[in-house]
């Protein structure tokens, strides 16, 4: 499962990859970074993924130092280097830092921000998650509040996320369920969440401090497309035993049926029609796309 590496335009392999270590990514955490996949080797959902690195390198005065069109050829000729590693899909992973400095929070002391691109072969869950769905927990670790360090912000200062997912793995559990600062349901360590209830498709609204999925919208969409209602509104604790469904979305893993959260099972305890017509019409629309770019 070895990796190709892209750093600042020089592609190496994972043993040869290294920065400094006095770039501000590693030592503040002051970076963004966005995750995509292929299919049939085209990096599915690109430009919504470019325009929320965009936002969030903004939110934190980055500058992006390269167009799209640049960043879509670095990653087809990290992809085309990588190639005898990566048998069928990739995993994508985009890092910019604010790059080589002085010890000091000042901006200015970074002149050149610096960009990495890490492509690995694309590991498929288990065939079992998807068709026995997963059990989650829902955590105490609270999500990071917005006026603190707005989850809004893919950053690359993820110790939040990993604390709750410290909590998910004690538990044996697929993913870490975060309420927010109110003790809403917000959303959980690597995935949006979203539950299904009367036949309405339920999830979190982008104000209570959740990251904006890019699967999240496509989801959302889609299930519109298919006839569902939607609904963006605030979820709680209780909300979980009148729920007939839930699952999850992420880049990586797609639609993620959820059946049980910790000790209480979700609807019947087996992934349910809506979350199955979803999953269907995801496969149908990545497949078409991915004819179409091929």
């Amino acid at each position: 499962m070895a990796a190709t590496v892209n750093i600042d335009g020089r592609i190496v392999g994972e043993q040869q990859a290294s920065i400094s270590v006095f770039d501000h990514g590693f030592l503040y955490g002051e970076g963004v970074y966005e995750v995509l996949r292929t299919y049939q080797k085209q990096p599915f959902l690109y430009e919504p993924h470019m325009t929320r690195l965009r936002q969030s390198a903004e939110q934190i005065a980055l500058p992006v130092p390269w167009t799209d069109a640049d960043m879509h050829a670095r990653i087809a000729s990290t992809i085309a280097a990588a190639d005898g590693d990566i048998p069928s899909e990739a995993y994508i992973r985009i890092l910019l830092t604010r790059g080589v400095g002085e010890l000091v929070y000042d901006p200015a002391a970074c002149p050149n921000p610096t960009t990495v691109i890490i492509v690995k072969p694309h590991v498929e869950s288990p065939a079992a998650v998807y068709e026995d769905g997963v059990t989650i927990s829902l955590v105490p670790i609270v999500r990071n509040h917005p006026a603190s360090l707005n989850p809004r912000i893919k950053s690359n200062n993820l110790l939040n996320n990993a604390l709750a997912m410290q909590q998910a793995v004690k538990r044996q559990s697929f993913e870490a369920l975060m309420r927010n600062h109110r003790g809403e349901l917000c959303e959980c360590a690597q995935s949006n969440f979203f539950l299904v209830t009367g036949g309405v498709v339920r999830t979190a609204p982008l104000d209570a401090g959740l990251l904006a999925g890019v699967t999240r919208a496509f989801v959302l969409e889609m299930a519109r497309g298919l006839g569902y209602r939607t609904r963006e509104e605030a979820l709680f604790e209780e909300d979980l035993a009148s729920a007939g469904e839930a699952f999850l979305t992420s880049t990586t893993r797609e639609i993620v049926p959820v059946v049980r959260v910790d000790n209480q099972a979700i609807g019947s305890g087996t992934p349910g029609p809506i979350t199955r017509a979803l999953m269907a019409e995801f496969h149908k629309r990545t497949a078409a796309t991915a004819s179409v770019t091929a």
